[in-house]
């Protein structure tokens, strides 16, 4: 691994401070491209406007059209965090801006497989609905879209993946990755997308005269959802994305969240007053996550969108459960994973340009899991696959994939499917996550096209583990204080959270639970506590540390201690 301290701007860190900044804020901000204070500044009308967003105006008069109509309008949804956010957001949204007739369908993963198929298209006409609404998903159903159209249905996408070479035939698509598309925040989560329709609708109706700027509903109760479903899909966090994450961290902090979410934060052993992004990304989000990758998605649906308290916690227990069983099967899957994956290379070598493995015991819902767990090791585009458990399909397989910087996934999969006709029967995603399903016959052809663009795609040093720190901790911010100033802010994908970097004394070091290294570290000549959760290596007496700051409670207590995440010995 190369630790690499971050470039900071001084004018930027220096024009900070002397704006009120924190002085440690104020570096770490001007490190990741802040230059102002107005560039912090995350009040909602400094929003990108809806009108930027190709689609969004056409959407808001079909569906404003809609309403008044009093038509049916049904909500396809993706069996992810961020397709159950959007689906909570678009329902509840819809609802309030006065559409009577609104319902959801989510596809289960096994069966039905991604997006909007023929099959859910029947599904929804049989429902009833004269309106389909597709959010995140939909860019690459053109089958679906043109199963809905043949049933009289009219189809509006919402959807935020990259498309391919054509569009599906959709009444409206609002996608802001669209040819012509010059919206600013082109990596916005499928659940902003569809919030961002319903500003535009709200737009639409208030300029038809359905209610005036002062009485309008207020869709800023949807943000809290709105910030889960944005930090729970890992895209990069931008400067609206992180407005919309703050926006929605604010109203949870004062109490203003959907009693689902309460109850999934009090199932996670969080606190809602201190919410933070790491709690969607590490507590909730994994638990609305679980329901799609083994149970049904709707559990997870239901809890964003119910208000009965007692039936919060009824659906936030089994979410919890789930996601415990979800944590099991992962655990046998990870470290089968890992041996499978070291196995394809010799002790002492490097691993190939790409990783693909699969075993039949594998289950599909957990692979992009075990896919990230084995990519964060290997530091290689990683892909697992899983027979599919759908019936009369057991001879597929579904893959999930997840990248490291600088080789674009769903690309490669394209120009594995260009050089390979046949082999992908079907693939999408994004740079650094994407998804396919081949036939078994042709995983080993799969596996060797894609490791043959992978290593003509990277450079030997985009294959070295690289890991960007924020150089030194000053003593003077070695408080248990600061660890808290931290924790308010937004950090994320693109907007990585504070990572510290130096050269360590190890006092001493021992083993905690098998599989954790528990270490006494002496900082700038001050003892430090530090743990290293899934390290069992021991390390050498001086070493520069890559770390993060935590407070550990002891006897009721806090004290101040780092959490290592990397090392050079």
């Amino acid at each position: 691994m190369k630790i690499i301290p971050r470039d900071v701007n001084p004018r930027a860190a220096w024009t900070l401070e002397q704006a009120g900044v924190h002085p440690l804020l104020a570096r770490l901000f001007a490190a990741r491209g802040i230059a102002s204070r107005e560039d912090l500044d995350d009040a909602l009308s400094r929003l990108l406007p809806p009108v930027g967003l190709k689609g969004a105006r056409e959407a808001a008069v079909f569906l404003a059209d809609a309403i008044a109509a009093d038509r049916r309008l049904c909500i396809v949804a993706d069996y992810d965090c961020d397709g159950a956010t959007a689906c909570a957001v678009g329902v509840r949204g819809l609802r309030l801006l006065g559409a009577r007739q609104v319902e959801y369908l989510v596809p289960d993963r096994v069966v039905d497989g991604y997006g909007l198929t023929p099959t859910i298209a029947r599904r929804v006409h049989a429902r009833g609905a004269d309106v389909l609404i597709t959010v995140d998903n939909g860019i690459a159903s053109f089958e679906g879209v043109a199963e809905a159209n043949a049933l009289g249905l009219q189809v509006v996408v919402t959807d935020h993946h990259l498309p391919g070479e054509r569009l599906p035939e959709a009444a409206v698509i609002v996608n802001p990755n669209q040819p012509g598309c010059g919206f600013d925040s082109k990596c916005i989560a499928g659940v902003g997308v569809m919030f961002y329709v319903l500003l535009a609708l709200r737009a639409e109706l208030r300029a038809r005269g359905a209610f005036t700027a002062e009485a309008q509903p207020k869709l800023d109760a949807l943000l809290p959802l709105v910030a889960l479903g944005t930090v729970a899909d890992v895209v990069r966090l931008d400067a609206n994305n992180r407005r919309l994450v703050a926006q929605g961290l604010r109203r949870i902090r004062a109490g203003a969240l959907p009693c689902g979410l309460s109850a999934l934060f009090d199932v996670a052993g969080r606190q809602s007053a201190s919410a933070s992004a790491f709690d969607f990304g590490f507590a909730v989000g994994p638990r609305i996550n679980a329901a799609g990758r083994l149970s049904d998605m709707t559990l997870g649906i239901e809890c964003l969108l119910t208000d009965d308290p007692a039936r919060a916690e009824e659906l936030a227990r089994t979410l919890d459960g789930i996601n415990r069983e979800r944590r099991d099967i992962e655990g046998g899957m990870r470290d089968q994973a890992l041996e499978l994956a070291q196995a394809l290379f010799d002790e002492g070598e490097e691993p190939p340009a790409a990783v693909c493995v699969f075993d039949p015991e594998f289950h599909e819902g957990v692979v992009g899991i075990v896919a990230s767990r084995i990519k964060e090791q290997l530091h290689r585009p990683t892909f697992v696959f899983a027979p599919s458990q759908a019936p009369g399909k057991e001879h597929e397989l579904k893959g999930s994939g997840r990248s490291i910087p600088g080789f674009h996934l769903r690309d490669a999969l394209d120009l594995v499917a260009k050089r390979h006709p046949g082999v992908l029967l079907r693939f999408g995603g994004h740079a650094m996550a994407a998804g396919c399903t081949v036939l078994e016959e042709h995983f080993d052809t799969f596996e060797q096209a894609l490791a043959q663009v992978a290593a003509e795609w990277l450079e030997p040093a985009t294959l070295q583990r690289r890991l960007d720190t924020d150089g030194p901790l000053a003593p003077e911010w070695r408080r248990v204080d600061l660890v808290d100033l931290l924790h308010k802010e937004v950090w994320g994908q693109g907007f990585s959270p504070p990572v510290f970097s130096e050269e360590l004394e190890i006092v001493s070091q021992r083993l905690v639970g098998e599989k954790h290294l528990a270490l006494k570290i002496r900082h700038q000549g001050q003892p430090v506590d530090g743990i290293w959760f899934g390290r069992t290596q021991p390390l050498p007496a001086r070493a520069t540390l890559a770390f993060r700051l935590d407070a550990d409670e002891w006897q009721g207590a806090r004290r101040l201690r780092f959490l290592v995440e990397g090392a050079e010995v």
